[in-house]
């Protein structure tokens, strides 16, 4: 049962890449936008925190099902252990620093756009080479 919420969790965060994806080169105004808002209330602060520790949790539990189990796993791991951190930092200090980087990341909104394609893609291979396998 969680590994089947798990890989629920997984294709649902590929999809969110694959959308962010297309919106990058199809509304890039939206996606900066969106972007920016991540950290604006603290509801907003923890929200990110939460999906980032049951994202990062999800890929954890079935890296080892899938075919690159090491670099899940490490993604999992590094979500989780940026997740802890940021439980400590206020959301005005996660504000401030989302006001100040985020645009200097839009001007490479290509290629975020491109990388977060090929993660989508990515994402979803494994997912149907573990069950294939």
């Amino acid at each position: 049962m969680i590994e089947l919420a798990a890989n629920a969790i997984i294709l649902l965060t590929s999809f969110y890449f694959m959308i962010l994806g297309v919106a990058a080169f199809v509304s890039p105004k939206l996606v900066g936008k969106f972007l920016l808002g991540f950290a604006k209330t603290r509801a907003r602060h923890y929200t990110e925190l939460a999906v980032r520790l049951v994202v990062g949790a999800s890929f954890v539990a079935v890296a080892s099902s899938m075919p690159y189990p090491l670099l899940f796993k490490i993604l999992g791991w590094v979500l989780l252990g940026t997740t802890a951190l940021m439980i400590f930092l206020p959301w005005k200090v996660h504000d401030n620093i989302a006001r100040r980087s985020v645009p200097k990341a839009l001007a490479y909104l290509p290629l975020i756009g491109v990388a977060s394609l090929a993660l989508g893609g990515l994402i979803i291979a494994s997912i149907w080479r573990g069950y294939a396998a």
